[in-house]
């Protein structure tokens, strides 16, 4: 059997909320979906979800190919775009083409993915992240009691702008969750909002009642020093890596001692999930993947010896994808439809509306002009009255 060719999709998500961290978030709570799918001679297809990033300039890398060698194929794909280099968007489609090879070969093994990656359990433990800076106190337990009733004992919040509203939220989750655990796992992402002494002086004080699981990317991503210092000065574990793309870029953490937890984005696709996991193995530290609506990525952390826990941030599927697993006893409980346990339904996906534009100026993925460099914290629900 050998690749064709692809086609791209796009559905949405409606998160029935506001989603986002302190750098900004989607008021409508409505973001696009991408979707890629891998064609062959044999009408079998692959599903990757993630990005659409330059699909055109990698496909010659998958043409004509076998789809089961995913791991030469990935880096037939690292080697095509070597002179300008795979960072950044390029990884992302990288990853939406690694996905849908990886669910070609266990198509083709007539299994789930979560077998042919060799892991004996289906089950993967997790925790909540609902995306919930924008949702207010008041409706937060409402919010986050579909993850207790799921037997979830760990949760993480996102914040750092204002260290009263954090320490408030922060002790609503933790008694939230007490229905499940005397002491549930609680977390902080604060997306890189901070400077080095900053992360020292929020998480030191928040420590004098809480006991912080990990604090999450507290510097920017490249910032070894900086980690490193951090993660001596407050007991709370380090966890970062989302948005590295590549093992390489994930070396200097690790020669600095900086990282405690080495997180992966799920979008970036199976394999670099995979090598990046080896890796930490290597250092005696747990993986955990980010980002929910990859579940390509479950299958693999169910097959790494060091897996830790996956973030689901959504108990809903995106419009016209069904994913095959049941979230319960605090995890995702992988199915044996053969493949990546992606499906779509077509007319579904046809009949979407207009994509959202997750990226647009005010939403999380642009970076405030004053992070790291703020002197009195402000509130991320104040954000929509800044002047520019």
């Amino acid at each position: 059997m050998k690749i064709t060719g692809f086609r791209t999709l796009t559905t949405l998500q409606d998160w029935g909320r506001p989603v986002g961290d302190v750098n900004g978030f989607i008021d409508d709570g409505i973001t696009e979906v991408p979707l890629v799918v891998v064609e062959t001679d044999g009408g079998l297809e692959g599903i990757g979800v993630g990005s659409h990033a330059d699909l055109d300039r990698l496909f010659p890398a998958l043409d004509g190919q076998d789809p089961r060698a995913t791991s030469a194929l990935y880096d037939r794909m690292l080697a095509h775009v070597f002179k300008s280099g795979h960072a950044g968007a390029t990884f992302g489609g990288v990853g939406a083409f690694d996905m849908a090879l990886w669910d070609l070969k266990s198509k083709m093994a007539e299994e789930p993915l979560w077998r042919t990656l060799g892991a004996g359990d289906r089950f993967v433990p997790a925790y909540a992240s609902a995306l919930e800076v924008a949702v207010p106190d008041a409706d937060l337990e409402a919010l986050l009691q579909g993850w207790v009733d799921r037997g979830f004992t760990s949760v993480k919040i996102k914040g750092g702008l204002d260290l009263d509203r954090d320490a408030a939220r922060l002790r609503l989750v933790r008694d939230l969750f007490k229905q499940n655990t005397a002491r549930p796992a609680l977390m902080l992402d604060v997306n890189e909002s901070w400077s080095r002494k900053q992360a020292v002086r929020h998480v030191t004080e928040l420590e004098q009642e809480f006991d912080l699981t990990w604090i999450e990317e507290p510097l920017r991503r490249w910032d070894a020093e900086g980690m490193a210092m951090l993660t001596r000065s407050v007991r709370a574990a380090v966890a970062t890596g989302e948005n590295l793309t590549g093992v390489e870029q994930l070396r200097p953490l690790l020669d600095a001692g900086a990282v405690d937890i080495v997180q992966v984005g799920s979008m970036w696709g199976v394999t670099h999930f995979l090598r990046v996991a080896f890796v930490a193995h290597a250092h005696d530290l747990p993986v955990s993947p980010v980002g929910s609506l990859a579940s390509p990525v479950w299958h693999a952390a169910a097959a790494v010896p060091n897996h830790l826990a996956l973030e689901l941030q959504s108990l809903t599927d995106p419009v016209g994808l069904h994913t095959d697993h049941e979230v319960a006893d605090g995890g995702v409980v992988l199915g044996d439809e053969p493949g990546n346990g992606l499906s779509l339904d077509d007319e579904a996906v046809a009949a979407v509306s207009r994509p959202r534009a997750w990226s647009r100026p005010d939403g999380p993925h642009v970076r405030p002009a004053r992070a790291g460099l703020r002197l009195v914290t402000e509130d991320v629900r104040v954000r929509s009255t800044e002047h520019h």
